[in-house]
């Protein structure tokens, strides 16, 4: 998969029958929903694949235990639904996780323990375990690190886990699978209009400046956090949908939760439930809640956003965090739907919603990782009848993402589903290429001229954000592999010694704002 047989198709192609922009969660889903129905389907990114939201999730697939509380039923047993979806059609990239509710009060067992029985009862066949009542002993045995003063007992129930950027990826190569294109860094930059109607858009390549001029019977603004810039290329005055809403989260070495099993703390100061993960032999614990008013690349977290995590990360566990502790801390941006006068984004609905303009620009908005296929299914649904093309049935339901395959052992290639070893004979090829980038990062160089070539990475960023985790896992180790990685992708690309150095540059400027100081 190059770039530029991608721009060749983009070229040659006289009109797609559906044009996606945004190239995250609901992007690529509505891509591959759109292809697999057999649509002539184009995708394209203004940056990279899952740069923003998508890339910067907690990092679970689950029905959302606090929509549960507030009583939205539907959308719990929806994303339930589609968790267990998820686990059939990319095993290989979402797995069971256990989770101890800890119980500091007698009435949280019996409180907590209805209220997650229901959420398994929500699940009906697709559920993927069942919600028990746990002594103190053995809510200390699975996460030994709890804080034991005053514990009382626990509840352990089940939920998914997955890697949000691998499965973003994983999307981008099922699309291509379904004969779709895509290509990032092209961000769209205005509509083509055909008596105030869209027939297609204009889009730059930001790598060679080339202006393109690409026809479409609908156009689907997939653009998460960015749906009502879009909207407003084509109408001026729309209103907005969003009410954008800031989590973030703290990157800790295994030692602060060891074990196999997560913790949940169902409601915390601000109303939000707190989540300590394993995950790739880390600890994300996380999110916050913090209305903004701006959209950025690179959102930042704040000061109070750091501290709220610090502090209640030494309230729940025995040992305390210290800033010197965090490897890594990163921020996301939720699109959060408006609805009636609430102020609060905690309030706000995550379920998502499709508009279309007058002018017929399909926007689909809303929603969370989980749901992205179902996003997907609806937004096609509509666009394929505001562009007037043919009624084709979904087939994502039940379509196996590239690489399936059954769940294998837990190692740590089993990201890369069947290409596993497609990738380890990669490994072969020269050497050194089979060696870790750095000593505290689990990845190979081999990974990296994988990425290149398979997973069109463009840049150390790509490499080292989003085709492997190495600026969440470690934001300082990933600095200093940025000049390896720079170079095993110009030696790939094409690239020369001034871009590698401008890469290495660039990259550890970015990768500043992941640490804590």
């Amino acid at each position: 998969m190059l770039r530029g047989e991608m721009l060749e198709r983009i070229r040659t192609t006289e009109s797609w029958d559906v044009v996606v922009i945004g190239g995250g969660a609901t992007g690529l889903g509505s891509a591959v929903d759109a292809a697999s129905r057999g649509y002539r389907t184009l995708l394209l990114e203004a940056l990279d694949f899952a740069k923003g939201t998508s890339s910067r999730s907690t990092k679970l697939v689950h029905g959302g235990v606090r929509y549960l509380a507030q009583g939205n039923i539907g959308l719990v047993r929806e994303a339930l639904h589609e968790r267990g979806l998820l686990r059939q059609n990319a095993p290989q990239l979402v797995r069971v996780l256990t989770f101890v509710v800890p119980a500091y009060s007698w009435w949280a067992c019996p409180y907590y323990g209805i209220g997650l029985k229901a959420y398994d009862l929500l699940a009906g066949k697709l559920g993927i375990g069942s919600t028990r009542l746990i002594s103190r002993d053995e809510a200390l045995e699975r996460a030994p690190t709890l804080e034991p003063a005053g514990l009382r007992g626990g509840i352990a129930y089940v939920d998914g886990q997955f890697d949000d950027a691998r499965l973003a990826i994983t999307l981008l190569r099922t699309f291509v699978d379904q004969e779709g294109a895509a290509i990032n860094y092209a961000p769209v930059t205005g509509f083509l209009k055909t008596n105030g109607r869209i027939t297609g858009v204009h889009a730059r390549d930001t790598e060679t400046g080339e202006e393109l001029q690409i026809r479409a019977r609908v156009v689907v603004n997939a653009t998460g956090v960015q749906v009502d810039e879009l909207r407003r290329l084509d109408e001026p005055r729309a209103t907005p949908m969003l009410a954008q809403s800031q989590g973030v989260h703290l990157v800790l070495d295994r030692a602060f939760l060891p074990g196999e099993s997560a913790v949940m703390i169902p409601r915390t100061d601000d109303g939000r439930v707190l989540f300590a993960i394993p995950w790739h032999d880390r600890v994300v614990v996380g999110t916050t809640d913090t209305p903004v008013q701006s959209v950025p690349v690179e959102p930042r977290p704040l000061p109070r956003e750091i501290d709220y995590l610090m502090s209640h990360t030494a309230r729940y566990f025995s040992k305390d965090p210290r800033p010197s502790d965090v490897l890594s801390i990163f921020a996301g941006l939720r699109p959060l739907v408006k609805t009636g006068r609430s102020k609060a984004t905690a309030a706000l609905s995550r379920e998502h919603v499709v508009v279309v303009s007058t002018g017929g620009l399909v926007t689909i908005t809303g929603g969370k990782w989980t749901t992205y296929r179902r996003m997907g299914a609806d937004a096609v649904d509509i666009a394929a009848r505001a562009g007037g093309l043919s009624r084709r049935p979904s087939h994502t339901a039940t379509l196996k993402l590239h690489g399936w395959q059954p769940d294998g052992a837990e190692d740590r290639l089993n990201v890369y589903g069947s290409d596993t070893p497609a990738l380890e004979r990669l490994f072969r090829e020269q050497p050194g290429w089979d060696r870790p980038l750095h000593p505290r990062l689990p990845y190979c160089a081999g990974e990296v001229v994988w990425a290149a070539r398979h997973e069109l990475a463009r840049t150390v960023e790509d490499v080292l954000a989003r085709r492997t985790r190495a600026l969440l896992l470690d934001a300082r180790a990933s600095q200093e592999a940025a000049p390896r990685v720079a170079q095993l992708l110009a030696a790939e690309l094409g690239f020369d010694a001034a871009w590698q150095e401008d890469q290495v540059r660039e990259y550890r400027a970015l990768a500043e704002g992941y640490l804590l100081t």
